[in-house]
């Protein structure tokens, strides 16, 4: 079974190294993540932020890690280029600051090692933003988690995606829910067994398959209708051989139908749906963008007490948390990606695989 192994705490932090790290130094600043560097000179409007590289190291122990056959270093955010060490050597770059990333160390662990994780937010002509009415604020700045998983698992690799997908259609009083997974390195025998949940956790529809996409089909389904009636449903898929679950992984979706109207605006499940809303970036005073829950908890109500059924997430993708809030809340959400204010000639690549990250991801 996948183990999600959390490692946000005790990160030595610092500006000034003048070589990839390959020891945890005591003369360094030790932080939790989600951080910033940025929290305080980055809120004073000046635009005299420190850019640059700053690096975030910690030992991993192995013996303190879940038993598993591969191990994946997951990253929920870094501003806005990162690079990854262990033990000096480098094994992943990745550049975009507001996406998920993952890279496979687990040949890198046959021994307790030293990560280092070189974050970049210094300007550059190739990854997008450089040129906005926001602060880039650099750090490690969302969750950083060690994924443990057997060798056949569900995809990690790709985009940073959950490995699954979910596509409802609304077929009169019913819905007709295709399932999709993407499995690595799957054997003969293996099949996925397929769940759907509802609201309160009841089986509504279940299948067992070799086949990697499926379709459900949910009677009288209960339709996601905005504020109103934001339900939710669970679809759940599980990897097992032999009757034994080798991964499992879950997301929740709603049922709904819409379009864009020229005349009649947006119409939600056949119904005008007036969307009203607020433009909403990922940081507060103190912190700068390294939010915690309860800060993403705080802006989704205050959002909702005003009434709003609608929010722009400006001008990047946001915390996954916060979609989940979104659909939980009943707010219809835009998406986007940091192409603004400057086009950058070098900079194309990178649109094309932020884009490729947020709705992956998302």
């Amino acid at each position: 079974m996948r183990t999600i192994y959390n490692i946000n705490r005790k990160w030595a932090f610092t500006k000034e190294a003048d070589a990839i790290p390959v020891a945890v130094s005591e003369s360094w600043e030790l932080v939790n993540v989600p951080h910033s560097w940025n929290a305080i000179d980055g809120q004073d409007g000046d635009n005299d932020f420190y850019r640059g590289t700053c690096y975030y190291v910690k030992e991993l122990v192995k013996e303190e890690l879940p038993v598993a056959d591969r191990y994946y270093l997951e990253v929920r955010g870094a501003n806005s280029s990162a690079d990854v060490y262990v033990d000096g050597e480098a094994v992943a770059h990745h550049d975009g600051g507001y996406s998920t990333w993952r890279v496979d160390i687990t040949d890198k662990l046959s021994k307790d090692v030293v990560l280092a994780i070189a974050v970049d937010n210094s300007a550059n002509e190739r990854v997008y933003p450089q040129m906005a009415d926001f602060t880039f604020y650099g750090g490690l700045y969302r969750d950083v988690n060690i994924i443990c998983v057997n060798e056949s698992h569900f995809d990690l690799d790709y985009c940073g995606g959950p490995g699954i997908k979910v596509t409802p259609e609304i077929n009169g009083k019913d819905a007709a829910v295709e399932i999709e997974t993407f499995l690595t390195n799957s054997k003969m025998g293996q099949t996925v067994r397929y769940t759907i949940l509802d609201k309160e956790g009841k089986v509504v529809a279940q299948t067992e398959s070799a086949d990697t996409k499926v379709t459900l089909n949910i009677a009288d389904v209960h339709l996601w209708h905005g504020r109103k009636d934001p339900y939710l449903y669970t679809a759940k898929a599980e990897l097992v051989e032999d009757g034994n679950v080798l991964d499992n992984i879950s997301t929740r979706f709603g049922c709904r139908t819409f379009k864009i109207d020229p005349d009649n605006g947006f119409i939600l499940n056949g119904e005008e749906y007036a969307l009203r809303g607020v433009s909403r970036h990922q940081d507060r005073w103190g912190v700068g963008n390294a939010l915690l829950p309860e800060h993403h908890k705080e802006d989704i109500e205050l959002i909702y007490e005003l009434g709003a059924t609608t929010i722009r997430l400006a001008h990047y993708q946001h915390d996954q948390y916060f979609y989940d809030l979104c659909d939980e809340y009943g707010l219809v959400i835009w998406a986007e990606i940091p192409y603004i204010s400057k086009h950058m000639t070098d900079g194309r690549e990178n649109t094309i695989s932020q884009m490729k990250e947020l709705i992956t991801q998302n």
